[in-house]
């Protein structure tokens, strides 16, 4: 369901005003099916059939929801794969969005990193929102919006080197 109940009920109260809503970036990686010596690890994309964009799994947080339980659903309900929360990434505000219905948001998103808990899973398209879903190497990933992917590398470093990541405070690139 791409609008979640809650926010359907409010938006019938407050139109098309600016919302500020909870959401999450599950970035899920996977250790590299290649054997080469120089592999990087995957991640697991979803193609948004609102704009052709590949982006990690995003999501709504439900009322009284932790951003990891919503995370884990979402990854499960966008591309029916079961995973793991590993590690928290970064903290911080998008830029205003407006919605092709006309609907203004702006996301305190919690970007974490997940893995598969099952390798034998195979990703698919599980709901409306995703025309697409697949696995990426990293240095070959067809997403282009830079935000996306600095929290796809950062998940990548946070991965190869836990004990000296710091979660990032702030999602924008700074102009």
């Amino acid at each position: 369901m791409p609008i979640p109940d809650f926010i359907v009920k409010t938006r019938e109260k407050i139109g098309h005003d600016p919302m500020w809503l909870p959401a999450v970036t599950a970035v899920v990686l996977r250790d590299s099916t290649d054997d080469s010596p120089w592999a990087v690890p995957e991640v697991l994309l979803v193609k948004r059939a609102d704009n052709g964009t590949w982006t990690p799994v995003t999501g709504i947080c439900d009322p009284g929801e932790d951003p990891h339980v919503t995370a884990v659903r979402e990854v499960r309900e966008e591309t029916g794969l079961d995973t793991r929360v590993d590690a928290l990434l970064a903290v911080g505000a998008t830029r205003p969005v407006v919605h092709a219905n006309g609907d203004q948001a702006t996301y305190m998103s919690i970007c974490l990193r997940l893995s598969v808990t099952d390798d034998s899973q195979a990703p698919a398209v599980g709901d409306d929102e995703n025309s697409e879903v697949g696995w990426f190497s990293i240095a070959h990933m067809p997403v282009e919006n830079p935000e996306w992917r600095l929290v796809i590398a950062d998940a990548a470093a946070q991965r190869k080197h836990p004990g000296n990541f710091s979660p990032r405070l702030g999602l924008r690139k700074r102009t």
